[in-house]
């Protein structure tokens, strides 16, 4: 920190006393004489974190913050970034965790294909593009692919997937209810609301692609 902090012409204390407030933010403060190279991924991560922050930036640039860290080490990233948004530091951040989209972002791109598909916020994009509730069920056996036609009228709409079916309802519950209606006895059914996730996949799809 000390090293790149000189990069910006400021002087030796100024670049002291942020490399120790950052190192304390960013919660490093007690590994501050400790290498870099035997640091994990998520503390090498928030060690970046606190490196881009030493010239004060207003704008801060975030490639996929997270990727490839274990949950903690991403709630922990996350719980710094949140706390800079706090702060009135802009973040333009690309990820390909919708959840981690939902957590941090005010107004969204959703790209495809490099075009843009759609923006907003999460909310306006869930309210756009999904509906209040997703209804998950398990069905037995080959029921699952002809549940399809059976379930139609179930809900807004109905996603058979290889190991279980998803029917979009603003009230998942009134939609379980009319499964058991039409005959359908689901191995498992659980109600969530709908997720950014869901946004993403119904607008771009879930074939991968490059």
């Amino acid at each position: 920190l000390l090293i790149y902090g000189r990069y910006f012409d400021l002087p030796r204390s100024v670049v002291r006393e942020r490399a120790d407030r950052l190192l304390e933010f960013v919660q490093l403060d007690h590994r501050a004489n400790d290498r870099v190279d035997p640091l994990s991924g998520g503390l090498k991560r928030r060690l970046t974190i606190a490196r881009a922050l030493i010239s004060e930036p207003e704008l801060l640039l975030l490639d996929e913050p997270t990727t490839g860290l274990d949950p903690q080490a991403r709630h922990a990233v996350w719980d710094r970034l949140y706390r800079l948004k706090q702060q009135g530091v802009t973040q333009v951040l690309t990820t390909h965790y919708m959840d981690e989209a939902e957590q941090l972002c005010d107004r969204l791109v959703v790209m495809d294909n490099g075009k843009i598909v759609a923006e907003g916020t999460p909310r306006d994009l869930i309210s756009r593009y999904s509906t209040r509730e997703v209804l998950e069920v398990r069905l037995p056996g080959a029921e699952a692919t002809a549940a399809l036609d059976r379930l139609d009228g179930a809900a807004d709409r109905v996603e058979v997937l290889p190991d279980r079916v998803l029917l979009y309802a603003h009230d998942g519950e009134a939609a379980l209810s009319a499964v058991h209606a039409l005959g359908v006895k689901p191995d498992f059914a659980l109600v969530r609301r709908s997720t950014l996730e869901d946004v993403f996949l119904h607008l771009t799809g879930r074939s991968l692609t490059d």
